[in-house]
């Protein structure tokens, strides 16, 4: 029963992303990339939200919360303000240009050279970290959380490899097949499942805590772990309170700004309005996103305590102690859901980059639209078989390799945001600041993260060892020893900042930069935009002073 609920539920959503797509002009390079720039605001929030979404986050961030509590909020909460941001300050740029892709306002802003750095590092990042980790984290959750090896008769590793190829084979097929459409419109069937399924877990995890009551669930919850519900989180916990200020907004921004992955779905809005309102409905909707990313960490803690060695199996096992047998299917097909958006997004991200920036610039500059499109289907199903091989190699790898792959993303995160805002900002400031920064943000984020941190932290760890320091105490000295990462971020981004303005004035531009309306679509604004996005940053700050000590106390 359970497995015909999953083949049902996942079958449903090929067939309704097919109907939905059949007519758009997939061989021209708006219909296949953009969707014929078609796309409406609930499609845009819906497959904004499932393409953030991935089992690295289901599961990562509720084990983080099993770990720290409510603090790990901040990954989600905060994304409603970036959202906020996009929506009322790039997102009107973007269309008023008509982008396909972001490095192509680099091109256009800067030069040729720059616009290829910044389609590179992108590719390099889809390439080398994500493609690989949303395929591997999948099938580890998928495979654990249903018992995959058990019910197959296979080794743990065997599982892997089946589950990677099965998602890799079906998210290929939509993403480089089926173009952004077929991506969107499954996104968004698949949201609605994933919110009702990730709603389910906490509401059966505190049914199940408070004997079939919901509310006295949580209350037994919130009067046995106060600690676990405090916002606020000190020096040595992953997301210290002052990184909400330097770094992690700088991310959130970037991620749901510039990154091409997220933000290809609002440049695919019909117009302004549709897209500033999918933007916002996300942002709302992502204010929840808690419930099923964070409290369910939470209740697992209280149910299994210390008897889990590994945060991460959280919770896998608080689905399996919680959910009714007979909903195992569905929510099986919305995990699945979960895990293919975020591979064919990142996959047809980078189909279109290579084809718009790469193939139609340096290696058929008279291609047709149909050339570029075939160019990058070609690329894309490349990609695809290199992720599912390298894949589940990642098996064998030791057990920080995630935090060092997450790492490894601020080398072009700052930098390309970074030339971004400069880019809009000024006019004057030239092609050579925009390289530098690029060049120089990359290279000292890397010596910072990889070689200064480790040794600087090392040492400190040593001495301290060495005079007898044990317990919380190391912790905290090991944590004050090198500042956190999101701060390194932030100082990158001063730094890269001052050092483009100062170039701008001693080397300016010839000519003042203008952006031209391409007139692709009406870049009317929505008139709400404004009011609406000031209600979402007041919510997220009234969650942070609700969970406040101030407030708990």
């Amino acid at each position: 029963m359970q497995l015909i609920t999953f083949l049902g539920f996942t079958v449903f959503v090929g067939i309704i992303a097919y109907l939905s797509t059949k007519n758009t002009d997939e061989d021209s390079s708006d219909g296949y990339f953009l969707g014929g720039r078609s796309l409406t605001a609930s499609v845009i929030a819906g497959s904004l939200l499932l393409t953030n979404l991935s089992t690295e986050q289901i599961v990562g961030l509720n084990g983080s919360a099993f770990t720290e509590g409510i603090l790990v909020m901040a990954w989600e909460s905060l994304a409603a303000i970036a959202m906020v941001v996009t929506a009322v300050f790039l997102l009107p740029r973007y269309l008023k240009g008509g982008l396909t892709t972001v490095p192509q306002f680099l091109g256009r802003r800067y030069d040729k050279t720059t616009k290829t750095l910044a389609s590179a590092l992108f590719l390099s990042g889809y390439v080398v970290v994500l493609l690989p980790i949303v395929l591997y984290s999948g099938a580890v959750a998928f495979s654990a959380m249903f018992d995959l090896p058990a019910i197959l008769g296979i080794s743990k590793i065997q599982s892997i490899w089946v589950c990677v190829w099965g998602i890799g084979i079906i998210g290929s097929v939509y993403a480089v097949f089926g173009g952004l459409k077929a991506v969107a419109v499954s996104d968004t069937i698949n949201a609605i499942g994933l919110l009702i399924g990730g709603i389910m877990i906490p509401i059966f995890g505190l049914a199940h805590v408070g004997d079939g009551s919901i509310s006295a669930g949580f209350s037994e919850i919130m009067t046995r772990h106060p600690e676990k519900f405090n916002s606020i989180g000190d020096s040595a916990a992953s997301v210290p309170f002052t990184t909400i200020f330097t770094g992690m907004m700088l991310v959130q921004v970037f991620y749901w700004g510039t990154n091409q992955a997220i933000i290809q779905r609002a440049l695919a809005a019909k117009d302004l309005k549709e897209g500033q309102k999918g933007l916002i409905l996300a942002s709302f909707i992502k204010i929840l996103g808690p419930l099923i990313l964070v409290l369910p960490g939470i209740i697992a803690f209280h149910i299994f305590g210390d008897t889990l060695t590994n945060q991460d199996e959280a919770y896998p096992k608080l689905v399996s102690e919680v959910l009714p047998a007979s909903l195992v299917g569905f929510f099986a097909a919305v995990l699945f859901g979960a895990i293919l958006s975020s591979f064919n997004s990142a996959l047809n991200s980078s189909v279109t980059l290579f084809g718009v920036d790469i193939y139609k610039e340096y290696f058929n500059q008279e291609a047709t639209e149909k050339q570029v499109v075939k160019a990058g289907k070609m690329f894309g199903i490349l990609l695809a078989v290199l992720a599912m091989f390298i894949a589940p190699f990642l098996f064998y790898a030791d057990d920080g390799l995630f935090g060092y792959l997450q790492k490894v993303n601020g080398c072009y995160s700052i930098p390309i945001l970074t030339i971004i805002i400069v880019g809009y900002l000024t006019k004057k400031v030239p092609a050579i600041a925009a390289k530098i920064a690029i060049i120089l943000g990359a290279i000292l984020y890397s010596i910072s993260i990889f070689f200064l941190e480790p040794y600087i932290v090392n040492n400190a760890v040593a001495k301290a060892e060495a005079a007898g320091i044990t317990g919380t105490e190391l912790i905290y000295l090991k944590a004050g020893a090198y500042p956190h990462f999101l701060h390194v971020m932030a100082i990158l981004f001063i730094l890269n900042v001052v050092i483009m303005l100062v170039i701008g004035m001693i080397r300016p531009r010839t000519e003042s930069y203008e952006q031209v309306y391409t007139r692709q679509v009406d870049i009317t604004p929505w008139k709400y935009v404004k009011q609406i996005g000031a209600l979402v940053c007041v919510i997220v700050i009234a969650l942070y002073i609700w969970f406040s000590p101030m407030m708990m106390g």
